[in-house]
């Protein structure tokens, strides 16, 4: 991966994530402050879709009438098909949820 590739926009990597059909809904949805970015260990709100991600950083945000938590495992370079948009990310599971399961 090239350094220019280091981080990426999150309104663009939630577009390449498939996490949204359209990048401007994306956008939205950021500029409300509905999600929360945890990077190196320290969680704030966004609210700017100019805010950068990196490879390891973990999101919070509304999907489905649900909250889900995803690592971000690499940045993506275009909106692909699902396998490929599926592979940026994994869904974090809970404590508690998983808790809750038992």
């Amino acid at each position: 991966m090239s350094e220019t590739a280091e981080a990426i926009r999150i309104d663009v990597w939630l577009w390449h994530a498939r996490q949204f059909k359209t990048r401007s809904l994306a956008t939205t949805v950021v500029q409300k402050g509905r999600l929360r970015l945890t990077s190196a260990g320290t969680t704030r709100r966004i609210s700017k879709p100019s805010a950068l991600v990196r490879a390891g950083d973990t999101l919070t945000l509304p999907r489905n009438g649900r909250i889900v938590r995803l690592q971000i495992l690499a940045l993506g370079s275009r909106r692909g098909p699902a396998s490929e948009a599926q592979a940026l990310y994994r869904e974090v599971e809970d404590e508690q949820t998983e808790a809750s399961h038992v």
